[in-house]
């Protein structure tokens, strides 16, 4: 009975340093799957450990050591699978060998094959997709009891006088069958009830992490600003249950929702110093009004406690910040301190996505502007040379042609990069292709097939005169017979087939700099609806040219 107390007393002190270091983030390597070599390295160390210390602590009896080192063994061979486990109790059972007794080759022998057994059983459980049952206490503590007999067997076997080893197993074996058997189930227990609370964080933390991710996606690309700012607070009180959220920008408050809203006013100057070097130093600052003191800088009977300011960055560049605070009487949650910092990064993406669209729409009104400023002066040179020659023989289509040209160039200066209803864009195409059959007399024919059905839908604005401008600047104008173009409509399910067919057959593929107003309008119809439309060319040199332009189906406003 004195043994199994002695036994129990050096069993208690492991558990009482496990729970110890289960509170550390070191614990965390033994609660998952050991298939890496420095998880494997710190299994083998630790476990080693209790090997030996259960050896030199273990109690002196019949010329041998009643001992726990069964423990370290078989928990080595299961957390760290078969070759951790061999090598863990090789190291202990040489350690044993070296302090010598008539059972210290025994010993020896016993404790590698404990350790390599459980790395069998880990093995195992691990191959046949149950690994979840290397961290059951009941197996964990009928493996260690058939470690033990078999280490009691090993005895019987190699130690000599074979009476005096029979006479050890006999006073040894209840205590230490006992003893090693709870104390394995006991410290596993302890291991699944750590893996099952990180697992459960987990589980909360990406839950939250994906709410917030779904319903705030694509707010900050439509603009950082009050609005936008305001929706996303929102947002993230809502999901991280904090008594507050705020948002800001380099110089004042854009949202603010949560305790203390009173007088923390959206619009006003960033006040608090923490703010400030949180953005001018690139860098995370916490006030968990404890071991960091809190105060806010707007009132002095302000209720919130604590504060977390996480710099919103664009590419290389800090442009606001985002704030989590927590009442005086509530302290701030390990979970919410990294769930914020994932929340930053995320909002700066969607900060730095907005930036690039705006970039990117700015570009294309830059690039019309300039399609615009080449398309007048050409136009405008030839129409005016054409009504000039026409004004000497018939007055009338002169001021006709005026009229058109007139009506052309006014809808070319209010044109933006929006959308236009498919009506507005035949009427521009018809006051520039009037100019232009007037231009080449007989040697234009135009033919234009849209069913006024279609008429409603809405195309980028400049999406067919450029391809009608390139079939006659680059084709027909070329041809010494009858200029023939072709101006189809067709609704295909979801989408809009605009056809431009010429019968010069003169296309070549141009370079990326050049062919300008082809190149804009498959650009400017892919960033706004995705690389599933835009243009495609096909042609046959000598016969013709058929540019199709695919958009999908949009209704006009009533």
């Amino acid at each position: 009975m004195s043994l199994v107390l002695l036994l129990i007393q050096q069993m208690s002190l492991y558990l009482v340093i496990v729970y110890l270091v289960s509170k550390t983030p070191l614990f965390r390597l033994l609660t998952e799957p050991s298939t890496r070599l420095p998880h494997k390295v710190f299994i083998y160390l630790v476990f080693s450990g209790f090997c030996i210390m259960a050896t030199y602590f273990g109690e002196q009896t019949h010329g041998a050591i009643a001992n726990t080192r069964a423990m370290g063994a078989v928990l080595g061979g299961l957390l760290g699978g078969p070759v951790t486990g061999t090598l863990v109790g090789l190291t202990g059972g040489l350690h044993r060998y070296s302090l010598g007794g008539f059972t210290d080759m025994a010993c020896a022998v016993s404790t590698t094959l404990e350790g390599l057994s459980a790395g069998l059983v880990s093995l195992y459980l691990r191959r046949t997709g149950r690994s979840e049952l290397i961290f059951n206490p009941l197996r964990v503590c009928l493996l260690t009891l058939f470690a033990e007999l078999m280490q009691m067997a090993i005895i019987l076997l190699l130690a000599r006088p074979f009476d005096d080893a029979l006479e050890l197993v006999l006073q040894i074996a209840p205590s230490m069958l006992l003893v090693n058997s709870v104390g394995a189930a006991l410290f596993m227990s302890m291991v699944r009830d750590q893996k099952a609370m990180l697992d459960k964080q987990s589980s909360a933390f990406s839950t939250k992490a994906l709410k917030i991710a779904e319903r705030s996606v694509g707010l900050l690309s439509k603009g950082f600003n009050e609005e936008t700012s305001a929706q996303v607070a929102r947002i993230l009180i809502e999901e991280t249950r904090v008594g507050a959220v705020a948002i800001t920008d380099r110089e004042k408050l854009l949202a603010f929702i949560g305790i203390g809203a009173d007088h923390h006013l959206p619009g006003a100057p960033i006040s608090s110093q923490m703010t400030l070097d949180a953005i001018q130093q690139n860098k995370v600052m916490f006030a968990d009004g404890v071991d960091v003191p809190y105060s806010c800088s707007m009132s002095p009977h302000c209720r919130l406690g604590s504060s977390l300011v996480i710099p919103l960055r664009s590419d290389n560049e800090v442009v606001g910040a985002i704030k989590l605070y927590e009442p005086k009487n509530k302290l701030f949650l390990n979970i919410n301190r990294t769930l914020g910092e994932g929340i930053a990064r995320l909002l700066s993406s969607q900060i730095l996505f907005g930036r690039f669209l705006e970039q990117r729409s700015l570009l294309t009104q830059t690039e019309l502007k300039l399609l615009q400023a080449q398309v007048n002066p050409h136009f405008l040179f030839n129409a005016l040379g054409t009504i000039g020659a026409i004004t000497r023989r018939d007055a009338n289509k002169a001021r006709q042609l005026l009229q058109h040209l007139s009506q052309f160039l006014r809808i070319n200066l209010k044109r933006t990069t929006g959308l236009v209803t498919l009506g507005d864009e035949l009427e521009h195409i018809d006051a520039y292709l009037t100019i232009e059959k007037a231009r080449f007399v007989d040697k234009l024919q135009v033919e234009l097939n849209i069913p006024e059905a279609l008429h409603g839908l809405r195309v980028p604005a400049f999406t067919l005169q450029p391809i009608i401008e390139n079939a006659v600047k680059h084709g027909t104008s070329h041809l010494l017979d009858t200029g023939h173009i072709r101006v189809t409509a067709t609704r295909q399910g979801t989408t809009l087939h605009l056809e431009v067919t010429d019968n010069a057959g003169l296309y070549r593929p141009a370079k990326e700099s050049d062919g300008l107003g082809m190149n804009l309008v498959h650009k400017r119809i892919q960033n706004l609806f995705g690389p599933d439309y835009g243009l495609n060319v096909s042609c046959e040199p000598g016969e013709q040219t058929r540019v199709d332009i695919s958009l999908p189906i949009t209704e006009s406003s009533p």
